[in-house]
């Protein structure tokens, strides 16, 4: 059953904890926007949060940023949220050529009225994983090249936010795999992945619920996740767990192809 979805203080403390715990090791502040420089797959840790009105307009700190990212050797990318500023950032960036990419939405629910109690199929256990061991294993699952994976794995060891990671595994093959982020009261669901031969067993929702009635037991009250917008198996997986939307973010880049 699907619940109201949350009040917007509360999707704005989500959106602030989704960015903790997806903090990059390689980063930098310029004049109200958050450079992430991490050469992983997700993009939320090698874009531009704008969060901050700033002094400077936007051409010149597109012009900053730009310099930054092909001295890193990456793509311009910037992440627009509802809480992005200045408040018509997206049409700047539309009217500067930046093409709009990857339509997010975030997922959000009361811990206290999600279905979360879906038992493990006989056979099946659940495995904890270490970060570089977990950042292999949805890398390999994905066909996600090594630079990535390690680069996965080395911003889950810094991460402010503490990473428990785990796998479904049947006589030693893994059959899905994701981790929980927890701050505070807050929870996020990442990188739930399922092997291709494991799909349609309903294995997807019984390790998130695994994962949230752990989260639960440690103190959190507010689940979160992130999903792509054209992604109707998960959105549908999560629907069913209780899961209400909260709100839509997407990207803009100059250069999509390299995004």
């Amino acid at each position: 059953m699907t619940h109201a979805p949350l009040p917007l203080a509360r999707l704005a403390e989500i959106e602030d904890a989704s960015l903790n715990a997806s903090a990059a090791p390689q980063q930098l502040w310029m004049d109200g926007w958050l450079l992430r420089f991490s050469p992983g797959k997700a993009k939320r840790a090698r874009c531009i949060h704008a969060l901050a009105q700033g002094r400077t307009s936007v051409a010149a700190k597109l012009a900053r940023a730009q310099a930054c990212y092909a001295q890193a050797g990456l793509p311009l990318v910037l992440r627009i949220t509802p809480f992005s500023e200045p408040a018509n950032l997206d049409d700047e960036l539309a009217a500067a050529g930046l093409q709009r990419l990857d339509p997010t939405v975030v997922l959000a629910a009361d811990l206290a009225h999600l279905d979360h109690h879906a038992e493990l199929p006989a056979g099946v256990e659940l495995t904890p994983l270490g970060h570089a061991g977990f950042a292999h294993v949805v890398g390999r699952l994905r066909g996600s090249p090594m630079a990535q994976q390690q680069a996965h794995a080395e911003r889950l060891a810094a991460s402010p936010t503490p990473f428990h990671a785990f796998a479904l595994m049947q006589d030693g093959v893994i059959l899905a795999c994701g981790q929980y982020a927890r701050e505070d009261c807050y929870v996020g669901l990442y990188d739930v992945f399922t092997a291709p031969q494991a799909r349609n067993r309903g294995l997807a929702r019984t390790l998130c619920a695994a994962l949230l009635r752990q989260a639960r037991a440690l103190g959190a009250t507010t689940a979160y996740l992130q999903v792509d917008v054209g992604n109707d198996a998960a959105l549908a997986v999560y629907r069913r767990l209780g899961f209400a939307e909260g709100y839509r973010y997407h990207y803009r880049a100059a250069d999509p192809d390299r995004a």
